[in-house]
């Protein structure tokens, strides 16, 4: 299955999604949508509970669950069961829940944005702008995270180009780029700002989002003027891409006396936005 994963947003709560792009359906995690429709702590207890219920039952619905990857808490990619639209509708029906209702509607409207963005390209940039301003970031911040959106894709296309696999291979040459310019790998630099299954860059300041751009920018530019073969080959090219970005860096620091790469996540670049906005 060629799938994207992404998280959706309910009602201000993350909810973990990969896009089937060969059947153009949605694959939702289900502890997700139980701990949204539940508020349960134990959402994982519910789910093991229900299906034993659904079961007894002699529904077929937990026969068809299936499991796919999913980033976990810890930030790591681990197996979950997850449900296709239809499935989620039926067992929604065994969840009491006032929140049943919205929720299908929710359901069936990411389900048509979705493939409204595979025939216009914009109307996901354009969405993602409205979901970062009802998360409260600046006019600046969501100008530069649209931007590394588009210099990402412009990069994975380039990998993909070269035969490089979406997957095990993508993370690997992203976080040489990381380590390159910013001096910790991905999982340092997720540690250092306290994050665990949030976007890295949904958490940077401008300045590591603009120099983050510059590393993956010089990547896929080094890399069209080189031509790697082998994926050793682009690992060399990430690191050299990712090493203009730390000239940079360095030498914004040493005239700054100030380091980039800080623990600044999304929550406190936020909190600090609101009590600006106070005074």
């Amino acid at each position: 299955m060629t799938k994207v994963n992404a998280i959706q947003l309910f009602e201000d709560k993350k909810v973990r999604t990969a896009w089937d792009a060969e059947q153009e359906k949605w694959y939702v995690s289900i502890i997700d949508v139980i701990e949204v429709l539940t508020n349960s702590d134990r959402p994982r207890k519910y789910w093991s509970d229900l299906k034993s219920k659904l079961i007894k039952e002699g529904s077929e619905v937990s026969d068809k669950i299936g499991q796919l990857k999913m980033q976990a808490p810890d930030g790591k990619m681990r197996l979950t069961d997850v449900a296709d639209t239809e499935q989620l509708f039926r067992l929604i029906q065994s969840i009491p829940s006032p929140k049943a209702e919205p929720f299908k509607l929710w359901l069936a409207q990411i389900a048509v944005e979705r493939l409204d963005e595979l025939q216009d390209p914009e109307i996901s940039i354009d969405r993602a702008l409205n979901q970062y301003i009802q998360l409260g970031y600046s006019e600046s911040w969501i100008n530069q995270r649209l931007k590394s959106i588009e210099i990402r894709k412009e990069l994975t296309d380039e990998w993909k180009s070269r035969g490089i696999k979406e997957g095990q291979q993508f993370a690997i040459l992203t976080d040489i780029i990381t380590q390159s310019w910013s001096g910790k790998t991905t999982k340092e630099y997720k540690i250092l700002k306290g994050l665990k299954k949030e976007n890295l860059r949904d958490n940077m300041t401008n300045t590591e989002l603009i120099l983050n751009m510059l590393a993956e920018a010089s990547t896929k530019d080094i890399s069209k003027a080189v031509n790697p073969d082998t994926f050793e080959d682009n690992i060399n090219v990430a690191k050299q891409g990712g090493n203009v970005a730390n000239v940079a860096r360095k030498e914004l620091e040493a005239k700054t006396g100030q380091k980039v790469v800080s623990s600044s996540n999304a929550k406190l670049l936020l909190k600090s936005k609101s009590s600006g906005n106070k005074k």
